[in-house]
């Protein structure tokens, strides 16, 4: 089932996410919904507080680990940066420059509540921190400079008055 995917403005992207401490037939379920919705959007990586779940969860999929979940992520280990167009569902058509570390190690538990670890490099470190902000009530645009944020907000207003279109990836 496809979930809505919650938008700027609505106070659950806002606030910091709960741990994830039952784990079952009901987060498998979830996980398939999450996928399925981030395909269709489409995106890489979405988290519980995008729709609508307080619980501090993601999923993702970076184009070679196929479609993954992690509960509970830590992050560590952040090494270089890089400064890549960075966008969010949940802030439909903008991108922006977004700094973020090279490589960065994500430990967490599985859908089984099983600890694993992941070392991401390039998008995949990329969608680690994303979706990691999104736990901890945090957008891309909080990391970005005055200039950066209004830059973002003057294109999302562009795009709402229907004279700019939405860019679907940061190639477009």
């Amino acid at each position: 089932m496809i979930l809505r995917i919650r938008t700027l403005g609505d106070p659950v992207l806002r606030e910091p996410a709960r741990p994830v401490t039952e784990f079952g037939p009901s987060l498998r379920s979830l996980f398939d919904d999450m996928v399925e919705t981030m395909v269709a959007a489409p995106g890489v990586g979405l988290a519980g507080p995008q729709v609508g779940i307080s619980s501090r969860l993601f999923v993702f999929d970076d184009g070679e680990t196929g479609p993954m979940f992690m509960a509970n992520p830590e992050l560590s280990d952040g090494v270089g940066e890089l400064l890549e167009d960075e966008g969010c569902l949940s802030i439909p058509g903008p991108y922006h420059a977004t700094p973020r570390f090279a490589r960065i190690r994500c430990r967490g538990l599985d859908l089984d509540g099983n600890p694993f670890e992941m070392l991401g490099e390039g998008l995949l470190a990329r969608i680690f921190q994303h979706e990691t902000d999104h736990l901890d009530g945090m957008l891309y645009v909080d990391r970005l400079d005055d200039e950066g944020r209004r830059d973002v907000m003057a294109q999302l207003r562009r795009i709402e008055m229907g004279i700019a279109e939405p860019r679907a990836t940061p190639e477009d």
